[in-house]
């Protein structure tokens, strides 16, 4: 990939100092394409770099772009070029990410941020395949390093072939615009082949280039090229009898002779298949395998072994016994050491290969070599006796003249190489003087690979570090294969030794290349004959015709026809949009890569098939004996292209006709045409690649939102804050009437200066007073334009408003002020209400003759004074000590004494200071008032919320008196929580009719539905959205699935389900939530009237400022925006300080917002669809869903969807038998029995009975189909009220795979199985007998490992079905472990989903239907006693997290593989806690340790002893873990 950022540009570009025939080139690759041919050394980079700079310099838009071959290569000139050329310098390599080219938004960035790119041919081919990037538009320079390698099928002859050549010529059109980019080549030798003059002309037109070296300057090129003195060594060659004197190649050979290539698990698992198979596709193909196999003797143990053995023959003849010896007996050694593991090359074996193999190799009785210099000498060749002097000889020379020697050894095998270097390494007098290492060539391939390729873990150090040891001189000598003779950044040494000649004169000229110091030496070994020679002097000659040609003045470019290649028919394919490309070069591996990202059952790899015609060997040619020999046929040819069963079968095949010269071409052809089918039919994007390849920003059309990433993080929206439901127009002055009655307290006016929704009687709160219970509350709401215009009643109402709440809030009140949103008064005056008006005129006489004390006002009175006045009245309610003015105490009564000796001196404590104090009689007695504020919320039990502290007593003298009857205080009291539900009621109403209002159905949900939907947890209300978020989540998922499925009947699973998760993704309903305004109405504000609560001002949106917030502000800017106040501020405002400020300059309010986690408004949207469901099953749920659209522009109803889901069902005859067996394990009959064939079908499965797709689209369905009964169930389980941790933890325990595959395994069928029998008294009887069939056994297949798989997963089951039945039926905790030991292959549960789907769509979106086949499986009663007997079913894992979060431990499950065991530790605090310890078998056994580990910890530790009921809810349940699922 393109790394992060641009590479940094220096901050000054370093002085280049340019030589005379870099100059001579760079002038003239300004006038022309060119090919520079300079030898190795001499600044051919540099040349480029010049060029690139120029380039920058003088284009604006357009882009360099510099190729090499390998990565490594690629890397250095990266670096090189940055260094020198200040501009952005951008890297790409397929090492990093080799699917870079699926990222559009990668390529515009690449494009716009660098102004060169380095990068590998390939990827530049694949960018421009696809059309990312445009040859003509994007790009002014193409440098080509290693130039000699344009021809036949190079990226570099396929960028210039089908790109470059039709675009326009540069000379005479606008630079800048779509035209041919300048092309500069680079090598050291440009030549391939024996003719010099035509491999000029074959490269030169492929690259339209001239070849050039410097013609002017060429003695100042002499003195910069430091050739080599050349030298040649003669070595006696080898001759041996009829037998070769190695040991071990004895032993290996005669093991050779006894094998029998029937014996090979390959060829009897292909007779096997053959055996079972029925006439068709399917077996003639693997008839085809069989017999090439044969006829090749090509398995992988029989063509390794036989490897093995000539590469060890080769090493006899060329290094000697020793090395032959060796490597074998260190190829057998290798393969016993890695047997134990599952890493390394023997990873990618087959199991029953290896086995074959180990048992194999263990009858080789192979003899250890000796490690003795005299044994090592004597049994090596005369040709590794001749390197030895050479060597020897050259680092003596090199010593002699006082400098350090640095060589490379040049082998062709790789054998060779590792052979060389061991015995090297190995001989006393080398190592004083040579410090050795090894260069191999690598692949990172992931397909299965040779059987020699065990190789390379003989090199214990990596080629980069190899190269760096090389440099810095920690080795001064190695010995490489090929791979060091161009490309890498090797350092200029002194010696370059040919253990084998070079094969052409390429790698003669790039090796010699690398002997560069002065004075360096070049020796080509040779045995003792004259042709090896001879063709040194060849190639000498050749170089000096080579010299010649591209030094010659007069020559110019000439058009070359053709290279001689085996032409296709020149068929393409470009999108017009995007000029992405199909050819018939690239077709095949397109197909692979659409191949590699379909659905997968877990077993093997998804590839196109291609099937020849004429078949290539005779039908039954394995069976014929004597094997007749194979004639060739030389064409034509035809083929057959046959994708994936996961592709719909109208899609699957490709033919062309036998009309092709080569097999190859007619494979290409096949290919072609089947890839492009799949673009006609939608599957393919414009850029020629799947549909979930790419990611794409816009978001418009299905496709396009498929492509797009899964936003999987709940990340921040900044949104309005929530709706004020009191919030009126400026100048409102309407009032409406509405009647209120709490309980059996006189019921009261309420004025409101909003219009009251209609409410319903069971939509009413419920107060929940300490000591009273349940109070109901109702209120009547008169009609909207119904409003009040006695201003008297208006006054009075207020007034009123203001006395009833200053008794508890007035601390919060703003003082004398009574423009409230809301207004109450009695509707009848009470008698308690004419007694205190009698009083408070009392007091106001008072205050007007200035009798009355500090801390009295119209409404608080000296208690002692008024209990003179009034004979110490009974029906007071509010009191306040004075010491103590802000603590409102609950008056109980009078205590006329006397007083214990304890309460006298409390009271005289409490009044110690106060010099006037005086005992006397009555006092009050009074208590703090219950803690309890908020009355929506129920209580626990009839005690719950009653003050617990003691009352206590008060002389009146020093305490005051609130005059308010004891209705108005309660009024006080609960009111704050009416009118908080009357704020929700309202929100809810507003939605209700704003948002759901164009939709009569969702507008008739119930009131407590809605509000429970719109409340988060935040606001601490009783009901919240957790669990119809919950529900909705489903519902949403459910609906989606059916949806996608019944309109895109093309798409397979992994479309269908990318498509789902990005439409309900958290980021997506987000989104639609903001496009409809839905946080104003999501009710998120705690509610705290003991702290923060006060009536409502009509002029306020917030909490009133402090006086600090108001100084800061009047010293701002008057102009500018009026800054938001935390609405959760809790401040007093001094009355003093607020009546001598002045109004503050009326300023433009900025629009109040707040953040708001995306994940918050997902959970709405969802709850909300939950909220519908309830109301109105699906068809209302679908409809909520079609309010928010969720990227998705046709929704329909289950039924609709289901109904053309089963109008494109085809009803097919001469279905499979099993299929009766099916139905009765299932306790259901098909109508539509091609759907039951579709759910029984493996993707591998190569029958011809139906022709239909594989059931990855019905398990696709049928997960959300058991997802919406196993939710819908826990959701409405009765007396339960499962909270959504605690309905996400059972869901998990029901529908993971583990008892998926269990419940697939345990349904079976008796079969009759009788069977006529005869003996010599009853002749012939029949003998009666049953067979149990089981389900998964009828899962159609073609494949050896999905049968392997099925046998060892029910020998599993049979062990441990006894354990696993008894705990689902009586234990109280759910059988993890023994689930988990099934170890079941996840197509087994696919199964059973997809039957699920097909039953689904067969009884026409029947729910009842499925549970009633899942009642039959035993599904419905495991469901039912989890919940019925509250079965433990945390996952242990899952229970350790949450018990180290809560007891804030740090954990870990810490994996460790040693020995062919895989352990699981488990960590707490860095302490192991717990181990666990099985055979390695696989991930399935990894999963299997980790559980056995995590429940070992949870007992050591005791966390269920520990854990309480709320842990779980508490937990944020993300994905559930893979072991689980």
């Amino acid at each position: 990939m393109a790394e992060p950022g641009p590479s940094p540009p220096p901050t000054e570009a370093p002085a280049i100092h340019t030589r005379g025939y870099q100059q001579e080139l760079l002038q003239e690759s300004l006038r022309r394409n060119i090919v520079i041919a300079l030898d190795t050394g001499s600044g051919k980079t540099h040349i480029a770099m010049l060029r690139m700079k120029h380039e920058v310099e003088q284009q604006t838009k357009k882009i360099c772009w510099f190729s090499a071959p390998t990565v490594a290569l690629i890397e250095q000139q990266r670096d090189v070029i940055a260094s020198a050329i200040p501009v952005p310098v951008g890297l790409i390599s397929g090492a990093s990410e080799p699917d870079q080219w699926r990222d559009a938004d990668l390529w515009t960035k690449i494009l716009t941020s660098y102004r060169i790119v380095v990068s590998t041919p390939q990827i530049l081919l694949d960018a421009l395949r696809h059309g990312y990037i445009n040859l003509g538009a994007h790009i002014s320079l193409l440098v080509f390093d290693e130039a000699h390698h344009a021809t036949l099928r190079h990226p570099y002859n396929e960028i210039m072939k089908g790109f470059y050549t039709p675009l326009p010529a540069r000379e005479g059109n606008d630079p800048q615009g779509i035209v041919r980019p300048a092309v500069l080549g680079l090598t050291a030798s440009p030549l391939y082949g024996g003719n010099v003059e035509g491999a000029f002309k074959n490269l030169e037109a492929n690259l339209d280039c001239v070849i050039r070296s410097s013609r002017l300057n060429r003695d100042e090129l002499s003195t910069f090229v430091h050739r080599p003195v050349f030298k040649h060594a003669l070595y006696q060659t080898i001759t041996y009898g009829d037998i070769l004197p190695s040991r071990n190649i004895a032993a290996l050979e005669s093991l050779l002779e006894r094998l029998d290539i029937e014996d090979d698990p390959y060829v009897v698992s292909l007779r096997s298949q053959l055996a079972k198979l029925q006439p068709g596709e399917q077996r003639n193909r693997v008839d085809q395998k069989l017999s090439k196999t044969l006829f090749k003797r090509d398995t992988f143990t029989h063509r390794g072994l036989r490897d093995l053995a000539r590469t060890a023959t080769d090493l006899c003849y060329e290094l000697g016994v020793w090395a032959a010896d060796w490597y074998i007996w260190k190829v057998l050694q290798q393969i016993k050491e890695q047997q134990m593991f599952h890493t390394g090359i023997m990873a990618a074996w087959q199991a029953k290969e290896k086995a074959y193999l180990l048992r194999l190799t263990s009858l080789i009785a192979v003899e250890q070599v000796s490690y003795e210099p005299e044994v090592i000498l004597a049994s090596s060749s005369p040709k590794v006796h001749t390197l030895i002097q050479c060597l020897m000889a050259e680092e003596r020379s090199v010593r002699m003249e006082g400098d350090i020697y640095s060589g490379i050894v040049f082998a062709t095998r790789r054998a060779a190489v590792v052979a060389l270097v061991e015995i090297l390494s190995s001989l006393p007098a080398l190592q004083e003087r040579f410090r050795i290492g090894c260069l191999l060539g690598t692949s990172n391939s992931i397909q299965r690979r040779d059987f020699l390729d065990i190789t390379r873990d003989f090199v214990k150090e990596t080629a980069t570090q190899t190269l760096k040891d090389f440099k810095i001189g920690d080795k001064n000598l190695v010995v490489a294969t090929s791979v060091a003779e161009e490309g890498l950044d090797i350092q200029a040494c002194g010696n370059v030794i040919r253990f084998n000649p070079p094969d052409n004169m390429v790698s003669w000229a790039q090796s010699r290349g690398r002997a560069r110091k002065q004075k360096s030496t070049y020796v080509i070994m040779f045995g003792r004959d004259a042709t090896a020679v001879s063709k040194i002097a060849e190639w000498e000659q050749m170089e000096r015709e080579m010299v010649a040609l591209y030094t010659d003045f007069n020559r110019e470019q000439e058009e070359v026809v053709t290279e001689g290649l085996e032409l296709d028919d020149p068929i393409q394919f470009k999108v017009d949009t995007t000029g992405a490309l199909l050819t018939l070069d690239s077709a095949i591996g397109h197909l692979h890569h659409f191949c590699s990202i379909l659905p997968r059952s877990g077993n093997g790899p998804c590839l196109p098939i291609f099937d020849l015609d004429p078949p290539e060997m005779e039908e039954g040619w394995h069976s014929l004996n004597p094997a007749p020999g194979v004639p060739e046929y030389k064409g034509p040819w035809g083929a057959t292209c046959i994708l994936p069963r996961q592709v719909r079968s109208e899609l699957r095949k490709y033919t062309v006709s036998c009309v092709y010269p080569s097999k190859r071409s007619a494979r290409n052809h096949a290919a072609f045409f089947a890839y492009y089918n799949l673009y006609q039919n939608g599957l393919l994007n414009d850029h020629l690649l799947p549909l979930t390849s790419v990611i794409e920003p816009d978001e418009d059309g299905a496709v396009k939102l498929l492509l797009q990433e899964v936003e999987e993080r709940a990340g921040l929206a900044n949104v309005p804050i929530q709706m004020d439901p009191w919030l009126i127009a400026k100048d409102e002055v309407q009032w409406w009437y509405n009647e209120l009655s709490i309980g059996d307290l006189p019921p009261l006016f309420l004025f409101t200066r909003v219009p009251l929704p209609l409410f319903h009687g069971n939509e009413f709160p419920m107060l929940y007073v300490p000591g009273k219970g349940a109070i109901k509350v109702s209120i009547h709401s008169t009609a909207a334009d119904v409003d009040v215009d006695d201003d008297d009643v208006i006054e009075k109402a207020t007034e009123y408003t203001r006395r009833m709440f200053a008794s508890l809030y007035n601390a919060r009140m703003e003082p004398g002020k009574t423009d409230f949103c809301y207004a109450f008064l009695p509707m009848e005056e009470s008698k308690a209400d004419a007694r205190w008006d009698q009083r408070k005129q009392w007091q106001q006489h008072r205050l007007e003759e200035g009798i009355s004390s500090r801390l009295q006002n119209a409404d608080r009175v000296n208690a002692d004074a008024l209990a003179k006045e009034y004979d110490y009245p009974l029906d007071m309610a509010l009191v306040r000590s004075n010491e103590k003015y802000d603590k409102v105490l609950r008056f109980i009564g009078w205590h006329y004494g006397p007083l214990s000796e304890e309460e006298e001196e409390e009271l005289r404590d409490r009044y110690d200071g106060f010099p006037d104090f005086e005992l006397t009689f009555p006092l009050l007695y009074v208590q703090p008032f219950p803690k309890r504020a908020n009355f929506l919320i129920p209580l626990d039990s009839d005690q719950s919320g009653l003050s617990h502290e003691r009352p206590f007593l008060l002389h009146p003298k020093f305490a005051t008196l609130d005059m308010s009857s004891a209705e108005t205080v309660q009024y006080a009291f609960q009111l704050p929580s009416v009118l908080h539900w009357l704020s929700s009621a309202i929100t809810v109403n507003d939605m209700r009719s704003t948002l759901l209002g164009p939709s009569p159905p969702l507008s008739s949900i119930p009131f407590p539905l809605l509000k429970a939907a719109i409340t988060a947890s935040a606001s601490q209300e009783i009901d919240n959205y957790q669990r119809l978020e919950t529900l909705g989540d489903t519902v949403l998922k459910f609906a989606t699935s059916i949806n996608l499925f019944s309109q895109y009947p093309l798409w397979h699973e992994g479309y269908l389900a990318r498509r789902k998760d990005h439409a309900v993704s958290n980021s997506r309903l987000a989104k639609d939530a903001m496009r409809l305004g839905l946080e104003k109405w999501i009710i998120r504000d705690q509610f705290v009237p003991k702290r923060k609560w006060r009536p409502r001002y009509v002029d306020e949106s917030t909490l009133p400022k402090s006086r600090k917030q108001i100084k800061r502000e009047e010293e701002e800017c008057k102009d500018a925006e009026e800054e938001d106040v935390d609405k959760d501020a809790d401040a007093e405002v001094d009355a003093d300080a607020k009546g001598k400020s002045r109004e503050p300059p009326a300023r433009k309010k900025k629009k109040r917002t707040q953040n708001l986690s995306t994940k918050m408004l997902a959970d709405v949207v969802e709850s909300l669809i939950g909220a519908a469901y309830e109301h109105g099953s699906f068809d209302l749920g679908v409809e909520a869903i079609k309010l928010f659209g969720i990227g998705i522009e046709t929704w329909d109803t289950v039924p609709n969807c289901v109904e053309k889901v089963l109008s494109r069902v085809e009803h097919v005859n001469d279905l499979p038998p099993q299929l009766a067996l099916v139905e009765e394990m299932l306790g259901y009959r098909f109508s539509l029995p091609i759907l039951l064939v579709e759910a029984l079908t493996h993707g591998s499965y190569t029958g011809d009975i139906v022709d239909t797709v594989s059931y990855e689209r019905l398990e696709f369905l049928g997960d959300a189909v058991l997802d919406m009964i196993v939710t819908d169930f826990l959701y409405h389980a009765e007396g339960k009220n499962y909270g959504p941790g605690h309905m996400h933890i059972r869901k998990e325990s029901l529908v993971n795979c583990h008892l998926l595959a269990y419940i697939c395994m345990n349904a079976s069928a008796l079969v009759d199985a009788t069977m006529p029998s005869w003996n010599a008294q009853d002749g012939v009887f029949l003998t009666c007998d049953t067979q149990r069939i089981h389900l998964h056994q009828c899962l159609l297949h073609s494949s050896p490992i999905v049968l392997d798989d099925l046998n060892v997963t029910f020998a599993r089951y049979e062990k441990n079905s006894d354990a696993i039945q008894l705990a689902l039926d009586e234990d109280f905790i759910y059988p993890w472990a023994a689930l988990t030991s099934l170890q079941a292959s996840k197509f087994i549960s696919d199964m059973l989903e997809s039957l699920l789907g097909a039953v689904f769509l067969d009884s026409h979106g029947n729910l009842d239907t499925v549970r009633s086949v899942l009642r039959v499986l035993g599904f419905m009663n495991i469901m039912e006693r989890i919940v019925r007997d509250e079965v433990d079913v945390l996952h242990p894992v899952s229970r350790l997290g949450i018990w180290a979060a809560k007891n804030k431990h740090t954990w870990e499950i810490k994996t460790e593989k040693a020995h062919g065991n895989i352990s699981c530790v488990v960590l707490i605090d860095n302490e192991e806690e717990f181990r666990a310890t099985e055979k390695f078998r696989g991930k399935m056994s990894l999963n299997e340790v980790r559980f056995a580990a995590a429940e070992g910890a949870v007992r050591k530790l005791h966390v269920i002893e520990h854990e309480e009921p709320n842990d779980v809810d508490d937990t944020e349940w993300g994905d559930i873990p893979e072991y689980i699922v």
